[in-house]
């Protein structure tokens, strides 16, 4: 899907690949238990369909670290949510089972992010982070425009009372309601309220929630469980 001139994305499901259950076809995450020759063969194969040169693969951990690449890391990424380039067609890959990937383009700049904005992320503040990096190699947040992609939603992610007041307290918008009227997160509305913040305009979503959607994986439906990817490149 184009996202801005010159800028595509992808967001990929649990089928199409290789594999076998609880990972579905298509896991794209090392770090789950699956079997590292099935997860290397999806990998190669996302390339392959995409069109790209490589995919950037982190390794995620919740934090707010962001960094240039220009590169994929290889079997060692370092430990950081957030990643951002100017090379074409080097796909920058975010992987999630419940938790947002925020995909970031200024097309006039030419320079794409992505970031992994989980609960702890998103409570830190990754996707203000990857807009401040951006900025900083001379991107411009008034051009950008971002997608975030599915993720636990606001009706189903329910979490103690504590911790909702908690990330609330950093991030006003996360504060929700299950639909069952327990304490819940909505991460995509507080990322969308971190995007704004940061002087990004154009703020699309992928609606779908993880826990509701069987083609997605999701960490709190099925565990254990693998990782699809949110992705975005320059073309």
């Amino acid at each position: 899907m184009q996202l801005a001139p010159g800028v595509h994305v992808a967001i990929t499901d649990r089928d199409g690949g290789v594999g076998a259950p609880p990972y579905g076809s298509r896991n794209l995450g090392g770090m789950v238990g699956d079997d590292p020759v099935t997860v290397r063969a999806n990998r190669a194969g996302l390339v392959a369909e995409l069109g790209v040169r490589a995919v950037v693969f982190m390794r995620q951990v919740h934090s707010a670290e962001v960094a240039y690449v220009s590169e994929p890391y290889g079997d060692d990424p370092p430990p950081l949510d957030g990643v951002f380039t100017t090379e074409p067609r080097l796909a920058l890959a975010s992987l999630g089972a419940d938790c947002p990937a925020v995909l970031v383009a200024d097309p006039v700049a030419r320079m794409v992010g992505a970031a992994h904005s989980g609960r702890p992320g998103t409570e830190a503040g990754i996707a203000t982070a990857l807009v401040t990096a951006m900025a900083a190699k001379g991107a411009e947040p008034g051009r950008m425009v971002a997608l975030i992609g599915p993720g636990a939603c606001g009706r189903c992610y329910e979490v103690p009372a504590a911790l909702r007041a908690q990330v609330a307290e950093k991030v006003p918008a996360t504060w929700s309601t299950t639909s069952w009227n327990t304490p819940a997160l909505d991460l995509r509305a507080g990322i969308a309220s971190q995007l704004r913040a940061a002087g990004v305009p154009d703020i699309r979503h992928d609606t779908r929630c993880t826990i509701e959607s069987a083609e997605l994986y999701s960490h709190r439906r099925d565990q254990p469980t693998g990782r699809f990817a949110g992705l975005i490149w320059l073309t």
